[in-house]
């Protein structure tokens, strides 16, 4: 792992903050990547020796790392780190974490079936819902992926702005939150399974999704949407592992 200079000690406000979120980053993914199995996880000393930072900087990095389920603590035996299936998923520096390793075909289908679960429903609502205004935002999105399938603009922050109008246009504010989940994830998915054809294969189904949504036709929209989702799990069981 990275160690941070010796000279970066904290001196309090912002600094003690950027130092915190420094090593919870470091300490976090090195989690995540699988460094500390097969021995113990190490003491704040070591921690905060390791990095050259102070204890009240470790200490808090510790509290917020076992806040998103990565350590849990013990007497007498300390500090350990967490079986997978104890991590907060939905967390969104446990999902980066997670998608920053070399990624596996297994997780990438994991989180498409997650969309899966949500993304189609979330059309249909927002088939009901939408505001003029949402179903603006929506279209936005979709005629920014045409122009960056054809060289004008960012294919993938076009992508995920897409499909977050559409949770937010389904008003549902817990799915409007899921947002967070989709953008972190997607920055990975998207490169991988946008490969199928440059990232422009797929507007023709983005497309279908927002007309449907924009004519009130909401099992339109949740099949099209589902179908969107399903054809990225296919390609996912087409291709082989990396």
């Amino acid at each position: 792992m990275a160690t941070m200079p010796k000279d970066e000690l904290d001196s309090g406000g912002q600094f003690n903050r950027t130092l915190t979120l420094g090593l919870v980053d470091a300490v976090g993914s090195a989690i995540v990547r699988g460094e500390y199995q097969g021995h113990p996880f190490p003491t704040e000393a070591e921690l905060s020796r390791e990095h050259g930072i102070s204890r009240s900087v470790t200490r808090e990095a510790i509290k917020m790392i076992t806040a998103k389920g990565l350590l849990g603590a013990r007497p007498k035996i300390g500090t350990f780190v967490q079986p997978q299936e104890n991590w907060n998923l939905f967390d969104t520096d446990v999902l980066r974490w997670l998608m920053e390793q070399k990624l596996s075909r297994g997780l990438l289908r994991q989180f498409n079936e997650l969309r899966m679960t949500v993304e189609p429903q979330a059309a249909a609502w927002a088939a009901r819902r939408a505001t003029p205004a949402q179903v603006t935002a929506i279209q936005s999105g979709l005629t920014r992926m045409r122009e960056a399938a054809d060289g004008n603009g960012d294919p993938l922050a076009a992508d995920i702005d897409f499909h977050v109008a559409v949770l937010r246009a389904s008003g549902n504010p817990f799915l409007s939150q899921f947002r967070d989940i989709v953008t972190t994830a997607l920055h990975t998915s998207i490169r991988v399974t946008n490969r199928q054809a440059g990232g422009k294969a797929c507007i023709p189904d983005h497309e279908a999704v927002y007309v449907a949504i924009a004519a009130g036709k909401p099992d339109i929209a949740r099949d099209a949407m589902a179908k969107l989702i399903g054809d990225v799990l296919d390609y996912l069981d087409r291709t082989p592992e990396a």
